[in-house]
């Protein structure tokens, strides 16, 4: 059978068995959607982001290197995947059409899109998404006109960026995972022990207890390796009173909820624990500043009160929280907020950010500590647990 008739045969059989959240979670998330849509005077959003269609539709499917786009008009939902993407579509996603193209062909996605567009004057798109492909856009623009789309990119980021209930719930349940991968890597930790088996073990605890296919995998580095940011394990033995640094992050219905770790392989050293002590400080002075109301640039100002100590001393990325959700590889990021200098928005309550807080010292090593933590009415709650302790693994 052909990839039609495959569909058809899907949704007599498995239509909807792979779904999570019940309707009203979409109606809910929609309705803000509308909402804002209507503010903007838009007929439809053309979606490309493989987070973003989830969000809208709950589709998901780990192939997320090829086209796929939802056309989302308030009253009409249509989702267009490649052929081998049908099945995952059907059982998974919550649309009112599913279209499917020869995947070996993406030039085939454009006439169903125009017809889909033609009568919508006012279509939001999101130009700096990368999804969204040149090509896609030069030969939309060549048959509808290029007046008729508006970079809208943040309509849907500041929908986002303030989850749900059902959302949190997803948000809680990833950081549990994750921390069950923290544990059983820690407990591998110690000198002649390879970073690869450390990771092994992290992973292997997170799939256990229940993780999906993770959005970026577990980061294990050690030593010097430390010092240079977004390394990976790559098959290092620890030596002896060698930092181990790890960042986790499980996916739990696509939500990740990250944490960073870091254990010494024997006796930390005192600038061990100093910039230890010294994320702790930062930690504490984000959750101070992270209530509803306060500027993201309030909180980055007061954790570069506690990182000025050492700021010279040590590489930080300068961010120092990123909001987290619903996402895929390559990345956990949402990149719909960041807690930085600068950054106007305010803090309100259903946003959730990971505090990446890792000091480096270039071709030494370095320590990264973090938590995944709820902005509520009262101020931050911490998802995951940190105990701030260089255990020591000798």
């Amino acid at each position: 059978m052909d990839h039609n008739a495959y569909r058809t045969a899907l949704t007599q059989s498995s239509a909807g068995t792979e779904r999570f959240f019940p309707p009203a979670e979409f109606t809910e998330r929609r309705s803000r959607v509308a909402r804002a849509m209507a503010e903007r005077g838009l007929d439809a959003l053309l979606v490309t982001d493989p987070a973003d269609i989830h969000y809208l539709t709950g589709y998901k499917t780990f192939e997320v290197s090829v086209h796929a786009a939802l056309v989302f008009r308030p009253e009409h939902c249509f989702l267009q995947v490649p052929s081998i993407e049908t099945g995952p579509a059907v059982t998974t996603a919550w649309v009112d059409e599913i279209a499917g193209y020869d995947w070996e062909d993406v030039t085939s996605v454009v006439a169903p899109l125009v017809s889909q567009l033609r009568d919508c004057h006012h279509v939001g798109i999101d130009p700096w998404n990368a999804g969204l492909r040149h090509g896609l856009m030069y030969e939309l623009t060549a048959h509808l006109g290029g007046e008729r789309f508006q970079d809208c990119g943040d309509l849907l980021d500041g929908i986002r960026l303030i989850k749900t209930a059902a959302e949190i719930q997803c948000l809680r349940d990833s950081a549990r995972i994750t921390e069950a991968g923290l544990q059983a890597a820690i407990a591998m930790i110690r000198p002649g022990v390879d970073e690869n088996a450390i990771a092994a073990a992290g992973a292997g605890a997170m799939l256990a207890a229940g993780s999906e296919f993770m959005s970026l995998q577990p980061i294990v580095t050690s030593g010097p390796r430390i010092g240079v940011i977004h390394l990976n394990h790559q098959q290092r033995l620890v030596q002896p009173g060698d930092p181990v640094f790890l960042e986790f992050g499980a996916a739990w219905q696509r939500y990740t909820a990250p944490m960073m770790r870091t254990v010494v392989a024997g006796e930390p050293s005192a600038y061990m624990l100093m910039l230890r002590d010294c994320c702790h400080r930062i930690h504490d002075a984000l959750l101070d500043t992270m209530r509803p109301g306060n500027r993201f640039d309030d909180a980055a100002r007061a954790a570069e009160v506690a990182l000025a100590p050492v700021a010279g001393e040590v590489f930080f990325s300068g961010v120092f929280g990123y909001s987290v959700g619903a996402q895929f590889p390559p990345s956990w990021v949402e990149g719909t907020g960041y807690i930085a200098r600068g950054q106007q928005q305010r803090f309100a309550p259903g946003m959730v950010f990971h505090l990446p807080l890792c000091l480096r010292l270039p071709g030494q090593w370095g320590i990264g500590m973090s938590n995944t933590v709820l902005v509520t009415e009262r101020g931050a709650e911490p998802l995951t647990h940190n105990d701030w302790e260089l255990t020591n693994c000798a």
